[in-house]
């Protein structure tokens, strides 16, 4: 078992390592998601008759492709957007946004700030103290994610034409405390039916992941190894999140959609389409099969 588990591993190194210098970007997204999904799951991707959670997002990342989405999965767009559905109440306050790092003017900057780009999933830089900010390494950090096009990674097709920007946003100090949950509703042709909450993000003792119905009961699944928090309560603003949440995903297959409760108010965090790419782990595995049996594919595509 352990020489397998290492064959896999070694595997899944190789075409990653192949992947992010670009020689695989000339293969088609087909190709590229099936030997993906295998090297992933040692198993072959069925696209004709797709089953499981993960079976049926790389089946969405060839056949769901709206120009819409590339506004929802931008990180500065995606404001605009959600507040014209839901109200500019719900959205983070933006600072500004810019095309290089050296057309900020941190001197105009407040002391408390957020530095994103709008393009990927790692291009943060958290600055409680502006004063002892290290510019340079953010500079190195944020260039650095500038020049990704994070639809290479995955070929999660919302983000190839996402423009790389960087986006400055206020600093809301609950954000970065270990007491902060982040709801993550798993929402299926307009209907919120899983909720994934993310707690300790920041603590000592790492990321929890737990998983309610929409009702709020405890699911017994685990995925990723991590570990959940059973004491978690129910958010005030829960029958509220789950509301917006609605909203916002109406009329599409399958959307994640994340919020965040703190000082009595729903914060809006991020649209998903592909959760960990399609390639979730899940404890017990039948859990794959449960989520996935409930996105509905259109026929005939």
């Amino acid at each position: 078992m352990h020489r397998i588990k290492k064959v896999l591993l070694d595997r899944r190194a190789r075409f990653n390592a192949l992947n992010k210098m670009g020689l695989l970007r000339w293969v088609s997204d087909e190709w590229f998601i099936k030997r993906a999904f295998y090297v992933n799951f040692d198993k072959e991707l069925d696209l004709l008759n797709p089953r499981t959670f993960n079976e049926k997002l790389q089946w969405l990342k060839l056949h769901d492709r709206k120009d819409v989405y590339t506004t929802m999965v931008d990180k500065y767009a995606v404001k605009k957007y959600v507040a014209d559905i839901i109200g500019n109440k719900y959205i983070i306050p933006t600072i500004g946004v810019y095309d290089n790092f050296d057309d900020i003017d941190f001197d105009e900057l407040p002391k408390q700030f957020v530095i994103k780009c709008t393009h990927d999933s790692g291009g943060l830089v958290i600055v409680k103290d502006k004063a002892k900010l290290d510019k340079n390494k953010a500079k190195s950090k944020i260039n650095k994610c500038l020049r990704v096009n994070y639809y290479h990674r995955g070929r999660e097709w919302p983000y190839k034409n996402v423009k790389p920007r960087i986006i400055i946003e206020n600093y809301m100090s609950d954000l970065g405390s270990d007491s902060v949950v982040d709801y993550k509703f798993f929402c299926f042709n307009g209907e919120p039916k899983i909720v994934l909450a993310c707690s300790e993000r920041f603590s000592k003792s790492g990321l929890k992941e737990t998983w309610f119905d929409d009702k709020w009961n405890l699911l017994p699944v685990t995925e990723g190894g991590h570990d959940i928090d059973k004491s978690l309560k129910k958010p005030d603003k829960f029958d509220e999140m789950k509301r917006l949440a609605k909203k916002l995903s109406k009329n599409i297959a399958f959307v994640r959609t994340d919020f965040y409760e703190f000082n009595g108010k729903v914060y809006f965090g991020e649209i998903t389409f592909f959760p960990a790419s399609g390639y979730e782990r899940f404890d017990p595995e039948e859990w794959n099969r449960k989520l996935g049996d409930m996105i509905e594919l259109e026929e005939g595509d």
